[in-house]
């Protein structure tokens, strides 16, 4: 039996002038019409997971983890072909190119896999953003 007396606070470690992906998972809340985007950035060297926001499909959303890689001073950051990228990103900072988006396309196929409240046809789904942020959390980050 373990016992924590103590909050816990998980941040990832994020180095400075790194390359990342950065790509966009939907899932659901509660029930199927009540969509929520999982965003988050991966570093292409490491694989981990650097900074992740769940929300609305907007340039709020997206912005929160497009801020901490600009923080990091981030060499390059690949995306998919979304719009909302193009508003967020510098030009030389941002690229969209066919197979830059390998890893993280990878990684959300083994996210489906691992957590089957991300799955598209289950029963099993979260209740509550809170108690998916913090499963996200543990998965991402322990």
């Amino acid at each position: 039996m373990f016992f924590f007396n103590q909050r816990v606070l998980f941040e990832a470690i994020i180095s400075r002038g790194k390359i990342y992906e950065v790509d966009e998972l939907c899932t659901y809340i509660r029930h199927k019409k009540n969509y929520i985007w999982l965003v988050y950035a991966l570093e292409k060297n490491s694989k981990t997971v650097v900074s992740f926001n769940v929300g609305k499909r907007t340039n709020k959303t997206l912005s929160r983890v497009m801020e901490t890689l600009k923080l990091s001073e981030a060499k390059k950051i690949f995306t998919d072909r979304l719009k909302n990228y193009r508003y967020l990103l510098d030009d030389e900072m941002h690229s969209i190119k066919r197979f830059g988006t390998n890893h993280i396309e990878r990684k959300n196929l083994t996210l489906r896999t691992h957590l089957k409240r991300l799955n598209r046809r289950t029963i099993c789904f979260s209740k509550s953003l809170m108690i998916f942020t913090a499963v996200l959390k543990i998965y991402f980050w322990i």
